[in-house]
């Protein structure tokens, strides 16, 4: 199971603090840094220097929203961040959710699963420098122009993060990875399995050509409850708050999970702006399921669990209670995938 990192998006850790972290990331082995997008920084952008200060480790967006830019946009700025990145780059796409994409970019947010499929096919077919002409249900391109530039890669491995089951199934269908959040172990192999599964016989081919990609808050700490505390603001600003009451996807997936009285506590609490309220209604048993928190030992146990129920990549939100800097800096090395190999480069 290949490790990475995910990055915050906001500036609650300082820039070159962050940098620091990913450029000792890129010397330890990790897989990929991942940089989501909501309504912070943007992703590109924070990506590219990025790219320009490591070496080895894969660049990601995890992920950037397919209302905000047109797909030919997508497809040119994924070929110069990985011309830049020398082949470095992960096209991570999603729809985020309503209160993003209307209440922030002002885009009616609708048909978001058929807008994910044909994002993709209009990314590839710029990337393979074809000419556009595409007739879809949403996008209609009919000049046939052709991208100017000449890609380093004609194709760059796409990641959708989906969570209703349409969305998930046409992960199996056409990416080339799954990128949930909120991944809950015990319930892919009987729920989720089958529907990337489901996916996967449209287009005829093997589960096995999708990587699974959990994005996985993980708090490196010897006091359960600290750890839990520092997970709870952000579970329940996405249980509550994230989406309107009827468009919440994130609300919806811990409904699933079988916290039907809890999530909507969650919500009824956050959308009152009672939000510390909110953050205490998030129970220990919610965390738990989505979260690993513990020592070092106690979360390598976690991730191993993680391997063997079928994911095949990780992006760790990597947290300590304090967000003190050496004991975050401690935690990466810890984790490094070089470690099981018995060394740690300088």
């Amino acid at each position: 199971m290949k490790l990475g990192l995910s990055v915050p998006y906001s500036d609650y850790i300082p820039r070159e603090m962050s940098l620091a972290f990913v450029e000792a990331a890129d010397r330890l082995g990790y897989d990929t840094v991942w940089i989501a997008e909501a309504y912070g920084w943007d992703a590109f952008t924070v990506l590219t220097e990025i790219a320009c200060r490591t070496e080895r480790i894969k660049v990601a967006t995890g992920i950037v929203n397919v209302f905000s830019r047109s797909p030919a946009l997508i497809a040119q700025t994924a070929a110069s961040l990985d011309n830049i990145s020398g082949g470095r780059f992960v096209l991570g796409l999603g729809t985020s959710g309503h209160q993003v994409i209307e209440g922030w970019h002002g885009v009616h947010f609708e048909r978001g699963v058929r807008r994910l499929r044909e994002t993709m096919e209009v990314v590839r077919t710029v990337l393979r420098r074809e000419r556009l002409v595409y007739e879809g249900e949403v996008f209609h391109l009919s000049m046939g122009l052709k991208l100017i530039t000449h890609p380093l890669r004609d194709r760059i491995l796409i990641y959708l993060a989906s969570l209703t089951p349409s969305g998930v199934a046409l992960a199996g269908e056409m990416a080339d990875g799954w990128l949930p959040v909120f991944f809950s172990p015990s319930h892919y192999e009987a729920s989720i399995r089958p529907l990337l599964e489901k996916g996967a016989a449209r287009s005829r081919r093997p589960l096995s050509e999708l990587s699974v990609c959990v994005s996985q808050p993980v708090v490196v700490t010897d006091d359960l409850e600290a750890g839990r505390d520092v997970v709870r603001p952000q579970l329940a600003l996405y249980i509550g708050g994230m989406g309107s009451r009827e468009r919440n996807y994130y609300n919806q997936l811990f409904r699933w999970y079988g916290f039907e009285e809890e999530a909507a506590r969650i919500q009824d609490l956050y959308l009152a702006r009672r939000r510390e309220e909110a953050i205490a209604a998030v129970t220990a048993e919610m965390i738990d399921l989505v979260t690993i928190i513990g020592p070092v030992d106690e979360c390598r146990r976690r991730l191993d669990e993680l391997e063997a129920s079928g994911v095949s990549e990780v992006a760790i939100a990597l947290q300590v209670p304090g967000n003190d800097p050496q004991k975050a800096m401690e935690a990466l090395e810890a984790l490094a995938p070089t470690r099981s190999r018995g060394s740690v480069p300088a």
